[in-house]
């Protein structure tokens, strides 16, 4: 039987874990973000050289109250390619499903794990993300691709060590939390980790620098 004191403890760490979780997922907190702002981001279009794009149904796993569009976009001119999805929500469910653990659970190979990347957006200001490769073989097809993510509250992207944590205690001031994720082809052949090319390196930095102006609005 368990002593009185023994009980305590544990229904403290039940309560205690349930007050975390309920304040990561705002259970008991009004979430109102900027409709129109939210909206104007899961339509935006990137705009970049002579790229089009159509949207695309996304197989992005997302947790309760978050939202995720995809768009798939093509250079007529290069033959350059990329899909991006953007998610937003509460930060306790964006903050979750890298693709670090979402990709092997899809069958994927790890070529390169996750590295920290910083880029340079007009005005001078960083944008962190986290870079991935990512392989995957079938009878019919062989995909190899590179993913980059990162977060924004604010307009500015970030790419934290623990996310979860970071934005579970930003929660007063973090009431919608957006990710964005980048993924381009590699080659099926060759160098194992290919360097990007300015093309793509370009079109990266356009992605982060509109969607980081309307956050930000």
């Amino acid at each position: 039987m368990l002593k009185v004191s023994t009980f305590v403890v544990i229904a403290g760490l039940i309560v205690a874990g349930a007050v975390v979780n309920g304040a990561a997922t705002q259970r008991w907190s009004p979430f109102e973000p900027n409709a129109d702002r939210t909206d104007e981001l899961h339509a935006l279009e990137v705009r970049f050289q002579d790229w089009s794009s159509e949207p695309v149904p996304t197989d992005m796993p997302t947790n309760e109250r978050s939202t995720a569009t995809s768009r798939r976009y093509r250079s007529t001119s290069t033959g350059h390619a990329a899909a991006i999805t953007f998610i937003s929500g509460i930060p306790g469910s964006v903050a979750a499903h890298t693709p670090d653990i979402c990709y092997p659970g899809s069958g994927y190979k790890t070529l390169r794990a996750p590295m920290k990347e910083t880029v340079e957006l007009p005005g001078g200001m960083p944008a962190e993300m986290y870079v991935a490769d990512f392989e995957k073989k079938t009878a019919t097809k062989h995909d190899r691709a590179r993913v980059r993510w990162t977060w924004a509250a604010d307009g500015g992207w970030v790419a934290p060590d623990n996310p979860r944590w970071l934005f579970a205690t930003q929660l007063t001031r973090v009431p919608v939390l957006y990710k964005v994720y980048i993924v381009t082809s590699l080659p099926d052949e060759g160098d194992e980790r290919p360097e990007d090319d300015a093309v793509t390196r370009a079109f990266v930095a356009a992605t982060l620098t509109q969607y980081g102006s309307v956050a930000s609005k």
